[in-house]
């Protein structure tokens, strides 16, 4: 009769931690934005121009619903990878797939105002919930994540 085995448990990589707890703070701060926002906060949209205030204040249901996946699902998927599970990867993939449909309809919108740097920012944004979908799905791959 043999004996069962523990797989082997993969070590945690350093960057692991990097990326986690980098990423806690970066989508921390975009559900701030959106809860802010979503609040109607004074103090904190009184440096907007009212023209933007009055479009994002008027957006339809369901881009507050994407922008609320795409911050919470990044705040959630960075909360997994620091735990190290698997669910990472479907919530970075939500947070980028949502926070694109949302970006796009808004640069593609004709009546949308235009910050100066707005585009730029946008694309950070993109790229950096790509590469963190990106990273939770190498996890996975190399069985970091359980």
């Amino acid at each position: 009769m043999s004996e069962y085995k523990e797989p082997a448990s993969v070590k945690t990589p350093w960057h692991l931690w990097l990326v986690g707890g980098l990423s806690v703070f970066w989508n921390g701060f975009g559900c701030v934005d959106y809860i802010m926002t979503a609040t109607r906060n004074a103090a904190y949209l009184k440096p907007y121009p009212q023209e933007m205030l009055d479009y994002w204040l008027n957006m339809p249901t369901w881009m507050w619903a994407a922008w609320a996946v795409g911050v919470f699902g990044g705040l959630f998927g960075s909360l997994a990878l620091l735990v190290r599970r698997k669910v990472a990867f479907p919530f970075f993939a939500a947070s980028f797939v949502t926070s694109s449909i949302s970006m796009s309809f808004g640069f593609l919108d004709k009546n949308a105002p235009r910050m100066e740097g707005a585009n730029i920012m946008s694309g950070i944004i993109l790229l950096i919930a790509f590469l963190l979908a990106l990273y939770a799905w190498w996890m996975s791959r190399r069985d970091v994540l359980r």
